[in-house]
């Protein structure tokens, strides 16, 4: 029934400015407009978009909210940080990054924060390992 339907991400920020200056100015997303209900829309791939909801008392949950599928990690990383973007680096029991991107199982992926600290994450998949012999 839903597999087929658009998706809008809604994600809690404090302060709308600040925030639509990063989702628009640095990760270079299509900035729509504000909606009748206060949220800061953005638009992304297949028609799905990115709410951001003002709320002053919003905490960040230190879990991945959202994460991009990119075509080139790299590539994307270098572009984000010409455009001021930092990117975590972890050293963890199952989890580090080598020039911010960690390889995980059948993907690569990269994580950094926004202005109010909710964690995003680039990710590219990678392609299938050729069957065994």
């Amino acid at each position: 029934m839903l597999s087929g339907s658009v998706v809008t991400t809604i994600l809690q920020v404090t302060e709308a400015a600040p925030a639509v200056e990063f989702y628009r100015d640095r990760l270079g997303l299509d900035y729509v407009g504000r909606n009748s209900e206060g949220q800061e829309i953005f638009a992304l791939g297949g028609g799905s978009s990115l709410a951001l909801m003002p709320d002053p008392g919003a905490t960040p949950t230190g879990r991945t909210e959202i994460s991009f599928e990119v075509a080139d990690i790299g590539a994307e990383i270098a572009a984000l940080e010409d455009r001021g973007v930092t990117f975590a680096d972890y050293d963890l029991p199952g989890l580090k990054t080598v020039e911010h991107v960690c390889v995980l199982g059948s993907e690569k992926a990269a994580w950094f924060e926004d202005p109010d600290g909710n964690v995003l994450c680039l990710h590219e998949v990678l392609p299938p390992a050729p069957p065994a012999p």
